[in-house]
């Protein structure tokens, strides 16, 4: 379980419920939608407000990162240690990660021929898989 007391964060009932809420999940991209759905299903239902405000705090202490892979719907991993990237069905919104380390060597080879000092960066793909 990632750690509420190493990002910062006082244990309280609502981030503990969704801070398993991310970890029980198969699925690794949640909306807020999703968490909410999830937590009425495990009958410990929190408000919409109370999520945004838990995710919000999540994102700022660095245990989740946001996505928006739709310009209408910002979507919440749990930070990896691990560098990945993303494959997004346009059609479906099925969502799939991968790491290349062709693809990884050649994003800093471009950073570096232009000057950059690479922070970090987002590759995704956007398609239709078969």
């Amino acid at each position: 379980m990632k750690s509420l007391k190493k990002a910062g964060l006082i244990k309280t009932q609502p981030r503990m419920l969704i801070l398993d809420i991310f970890e029980a999940q198969e699925k690794k991209h949640l909306s807020t939608n999703d968490i909410y759905m999830a937590l009425q299903r495990n009958k410990t239902p929190l408000s919409l407000g109370t999520i945004y405000r838990v995710v919000n705090q999540f994102e700022k202490s660095g245990l989740i990162q946001s996505h928006h892979f739709s310009p209408d719907n910002a979507v919440y991993e749990l930070c990896a240690a691990d560098n990945h990237d993303h494959m997004i069905d346009i059609r479906t919104g099925k969502i799939v990660e991968f790491h290349d380390e062709i693809i990884e060597k050649r994003q800093k080879e471009i950073a570096e021929e232009y000057g950059l000092d690479l922070v970090d960066h987002k590759f995704i793909l956007y398609g239709y898989f078969n």
